[in-house]
């Protein structure tokens, strides 16, 4: 405990440090308001509905992120979302245009330009979705539209609100990065998740404290097991395997270049979380698709909008590995690796360089990236499965998947930017144990 104390005096002495944790505690206050702000011509009071069918497939998955802000009818109701989609396909469009690859090794110009491209093509994923949400607001709620408010003047309106509310996440989350500390786009979808978590507590509490057959006993038990999940993830995002690198001695001069050991961290899970959200995505769409020209009670209807159906979890763990293996294969590249290995005159030990050594990394990446798929894919079915037991819903998504991974990947990064910080100004770190290891690059989510 004095430990702790000790090393909270010294963040809150570091006058820089300090300042980013409040600029970032501001910024995240001022979206966690405007997440309760209700668009114009909504009437708040009577969204009962439309909140409860917000929480349900594919839109409940927009409503944890947005932070609840989806089914409040805020003006933040799209959130981060549309900035995240956009900045996948420009991701996606880095590897397979050239015109992309080409601004990418331009630097910070590069840089620049890709990310004026990101932002353009936000505002119109932003559009398109803004417009599709009045729809849905008007068949799911029309009730809650103030009727002064005509048809065209309400999409209009609502559409310009909701685009500018969601510019305006993404200029908090820019914000958050240049002067805060973090990653602010994932931190602002970190604190939207947070924030659900003590109702989800008091709720699994209030049902369990109401059983008579030892509800309590099974509450405690939870939260141990909550706890045992918690530290797994963190062993998964921390994992690596370490390649040693050798460079070649140079003489310039008087002085010596080279000639050390330095290691190449491979990440077990090099995805992150992006392989869950596209299972999901995935495993809504036939649900979606199909459940308009048939009988929503069929057999097949039901294994896809059920995740304690056993077909559902099966299947969505096995679209969690084979998109570990493809998101994995699209932001790691060994041969860029081996090149530029090659241009430094380093070299793996007993390992030629070039293609062999491209090979031998591609190699090392394919076995370790299979036992984090394998866990990544039990933590994506572990909220199914927490269901199963009879564990309240909104506390089962806690206890694995999306939910829980971007929560413990982001509070690592952002623990592990603070001890960078401490230890720069020559502090002792977070831990007594040595330094957190974090996220090698902050992902967006």
């Amino acid at each position: 405990m004095k430990k702790f104390v000790e090393t909270i005096k010294n963040i809150w002495s570091i006058e820089d440090l300090r300042n980013r944790i409040l600029t970032t505690l501001l910024l995240v206050l001022i979206y966690r308001v405007g997440s309760y702000i209700a668009l114009p011509g909504i009437d708040a009071n009577s969204l009962g509905d439309f909140a409860n069918r917000s929480e349900k497939g594919i839109l409940g998955l927009f409503n944890m992120f947005a932070g609840g802000s989806f089914s409040r009818a805020s003006i933040f109701a799209l959130g981060i979302m549309p900035y995240i989609s956009a900045s996948i396909a420009i991701q996606l469009l880095t590897i397979a245009v050239p015109y992309f690859q080409k601004l990418q090794k331009e630097g910070e110009s590069g840089r620049k330009k890709i990310n004026q491209f990101t932002r353009l093509l936000t505002v119109i994923v932003t559009g398109f979705q803004a417009s599709a949400y009045v729809a849905f607001l008007r068949n799911q709620s029309g009730s809650a539209i103030i009727p002064e408010y005509g048809t065209f003047f309400f999409w209009l309106t609502t559409t310009v609100v909701l685009t500018a509310g969601t510019l305006f996440v993404m200029w908090l989350g820019e914000k958050i990065t240049d002067k805060g500390i973090g990653n602010g786009t994932s931190i602002i979808i970190m604190v939207g998740i947070l924030a659900r978590l003590p109702q989800a507590i008091i709720q699994e509490f209030s049902s369990r404290n109401a059983q008579s057959n030892g509800g309590p006993m099974l509450f405690l038990i939870e939260l141990a097991v909550f706890v045992l999940i918690t530290i797994g993830l963190i062993l998964l995002v921390q994992g690596t395997r370490k390649i040693p690198v050798n460079y070649a001695k140079r003489i310039v001069g008087n002085k010596q270049f080279g000639g050390v050991r330095q290691f190449i961290p491979l990440k077990v899970n090099a995805a992150g979380v992006m392989p869950i959200i596209f299972a999901q995505a995935i495993m809504f769409i036939p649900a979606t698709a199909i459940g308009f020209a048939t009988d929503s009670g069929s057999a097949f209807i039901r294994i896809f909008s059920d995740h304690t159906n056993g077909w559902y979890n099966l299947i969505y763990a096995v679209l969690v590995i084979v998109f570990t293996y493809f998101y994995t294969a699209l932001i790691f590249n060994p041969t860029t690796m081996a090149d530029e290995m090659k241009r430094n005159n380093g070299f793996i030990p007993g390992v030629k360089p070039g293609l062999a050594t491209a090979d031998y990394i591609g190699a090392v990446m394919d076995r370790i990236t299979l036992p984090g798929a394998f866990f990544l894919a039990l933590v994506g079915i572990l909220p199914g499965l927490a269901a199963a037991a009879n564990i309240n819903s909104n506390f089962a998504t806690f206890f694995g998947g999306t939910s829980l991974l971007i929560m413990v990947g982001v509070i690592l990064d952002t623990l592990q930017q603070i001890e960078s910080q401490l230890l720069m100004r020559h502090y002792d770190g977070l831990m007594s144990t040595g330094r957190i290891k974090g996220r090698t690059a902050p992902a967006n989510v």
